[in-house]
């Protein structure tokens, strides 16, 4: 038989055969909002554009994203203050000095801020050096931790697009979770990596259909669409998770479901949400990433 190349950082599980748990207070489905942060280099190329591909780089194109900074991410923390929703923030560690205020509007909130690299224009780790990547996650980290008092938990890759060595950097700077992995499957399980795999780094389940970035912009899905997509999802899966405890992951943008003919339809998806969450554990990433760490070791999805 012919040898497929293998990441080999954890082994293949159906989700019908796995041990059964519940979240905290027997709850059976865990529900995250992560909220894209993100600031955008003036003048360089780099990110998808709305309406049509940008090359090269367009003033106009930098001012959507920046849109999200000055008025949608403070649209968005309105309507979570309004339904009493925390957020895990996957945030630019540019977005520290370029936005300083929108990222203390939700920290105030007791939101948990994620690391997202420098910025969404160029910097992609898979396109980067070992010593330039891992610089840069010990700067990132070390920012962070600064400006927030405690340093992240979690990480997502711009773009998604982790290198080879993404993971291994994650576990030697002491991260908890990583998102990157997370798409594959309903549930967290663990990786394996660091210094001659003997570390490991929990995946969180992150959505890549539910992200609105894909499924607005990509695949042109309006606005309601969206909201119905989400809306479904959250039903669908919370009638599943009696079958199995899920995590459900929402994954939004500033510049995106900020805008007021978008924000309308994701209130009302989210209302719905809240208004049926009799099972369902709404949380914050970090928080699932803690309470999975306490369960038997014998549920948990072992790296192998």
């Amino acid at each position: 038989m012919t040898h497929i190349p293998s990441h080999d950082r954890y082994p293949y599980s159906g989700i019908d055969t796995r041990p059964d748990y519940s979240w905290p207070q027997g709850r059976r489905l865990a529900v995250y909002i992560a909220l894209n942060v993100e600031h955008f280099p003036f003048g360089v190329a780099g990110g998808i554009d709305l309406d049509r591909e940008t090359r090269p780089w367009s003033q106009r194109s930098w001012l959507w994203r920046e849109y999200g900074n000055r008025v949608g991410g403070w649209r968005l923390a309105q309507l979570f203050d309004e339904l009493g929703i925390n957020v895990g923030v996957i945030v630019n560690s540019a977005n520290y000095s370029h936005s300083p205020e929108l990222l203390a509007r939700y920290r105030a909130r007791g939101d948990e801020m994620i690391g997202h690299g420098v910025s969404n224009g160029t910097e992609r780790p898979i396109d980067m050096a070992p010593d330039v990547e891992r610089r840069m996650t010990r700067e990132v980290t070390e920012l962070m931790t600064r400006a927030d008092g405690v340093a992240p938990q979690g990480w997502l890759s711009p773009y998604l697009t982790p290198s080879l060595i993404t993971t291994d950097l994650l576990i030697e700077s002491n991260y908890s979770y990583v998102l990157d992995w997370g798409t594959c499957d309903e549930q967290p399980f663990w990786v394996r990596g660091g210094p001659g795999g003997s570390g490991r780094i929990l995946a969180m389940p992150y959505p890549i259909e539910l992200n609105d970035q894909p499924a607005i912009v990509g695949r042109r899905h309006s606005a309601a669409d969206y909201a119905d997509m989400l809306v479904d999802q959250f039903d669908e899966m919370s009638r599943r998770s009696t079958e199995a405890p899920l995590v459900f992951g929402m994954s939004l943008h500033t510049f995106i479901v900020g805008q007021p003919f978008r924000i309308v339809h994701l209130r009302r998806a989210l209302a719905h949400m809240c208004a049926h969450s009799d099972n369902a554990w709404w949380t914050l990433p970090g928080e699932i990433a803690r309470y999975y760490r306490t369960l038997p070791p014998e549920v948990q999805l072992t790296a192998g």
